[in-house]
């Protein structure tokens, strides 16, 4: 079992410097802490995260964009859109993800809600008793939300699974954001049947690069195998909220970069 008092120490002073309020003014999470009404926190919160590839300030323009479309009324979009509405999501463009996959995601999400009050149940529903962490939560998710024939082929590259062995760095970081609860007020906590301690790190090469240079992570792939070597380490310095350590490893490489910069 991995043991490093120093590491901990380092890990646990990051993490109470960057998980608190003053974090979210600069980050994608953002978007879904304009909105007060639960359904609306989760659409946001769900499509910002599948948006977030890039520099955090275009994530948040183009989020802003994308639900400015929606008069910024995500839930009342999904279930009561007419055609004229969906015309105006066609030209939504972010790197890859475009028209035809916005307008799918407006479409699961239109079916899930007419027969759903919370996006929770979508995750948990593949979710066993003796599981460990989220894999089958996670596999389940993407299972169900591609099962329509309605679903194009390219959309599902935005959505990740374990069973491509892929990281799935953007649906752990929307977990964390709807299931982690503490006092810092960052993360929502609103959802109650996952337990924290099942999460899982939202793993992208900058939080790998910190990892490494902790000796918390040997796997050179960016990958699901990775992701839980990473989270079964963080898990020895606290069981019951190992992902918490994800503010850390960010916060360790914003420091980095401020560091780098000052001395240029």
């Amino acid at each position: 079992m991995f043991r490093n008092d120093r590491v901990k120490e380092t890990l646990d002073f990051y993490y109470k410097t960057y998980n608190v309020p003053s974090f979210i003014k600069d980050d994608p999470i953002l978007i879904p802490k304009s909105y007060s009404k639960k359904q609306d926190i989760e659409i946001t919160a769900f499509w910002t995260s599948m948006l977030a590839w890039g520099q955090r300030k275009t994530i948040i323009s183009k989020s802003k964009e994308l639900f400015g479309i929606m008069d910024n009324s995500p839930h009342d979009f999904i279930l009561n859109h007419g055609e004229k509405d969906l015309k105006r999501l066609e030209q939504f463009k972010h790197r890859t993800f475009q028209g035809i996959d916005a307008l799918y995601f407006v479409d699961f999400l239109h079916r899930y809600y007419f027969e759903h009050e919370s996006l929770e149940y979508a995750f948990v529903k593949g979710i066993k008793d003796e599981d460990e962490d989220m894999i089958n939560g996670l596999i389940g998710f993407h299972d169900f939300f591609f099962d329509s024939e309605n679903a194009p082929k390219r959309t599902r590259k935005h959505v990740a699974t374990p069973a491509r062995n892929s990281a799935c760095k953007r649906l752990n970081m929307f977990l964390r954001w709807m299931v982690r609860k503490d006092k810092s007020g960052v993360d929502f906590g609103i959802w109650d049947s996952i337990p924290v301690s099942k999460l899982l790190i939202p793993l992208d090469v900058h939080v790998r690069r910190q990892a490494e240079k902790l000796g918390l992570l040997t796997r050179k792939q960016n990958d699901f195998k990775a992701v839980r070597e990473l989270t079964g380490i963080l898990r020895t310095f606290d069981p019951e909220d190992p992902v918490k350590y994800d503010f850390a490893l960010f916060g360790m490489g914003i420091a980095e970069k401020e560091t780098i910069r000052t001395l240029k």
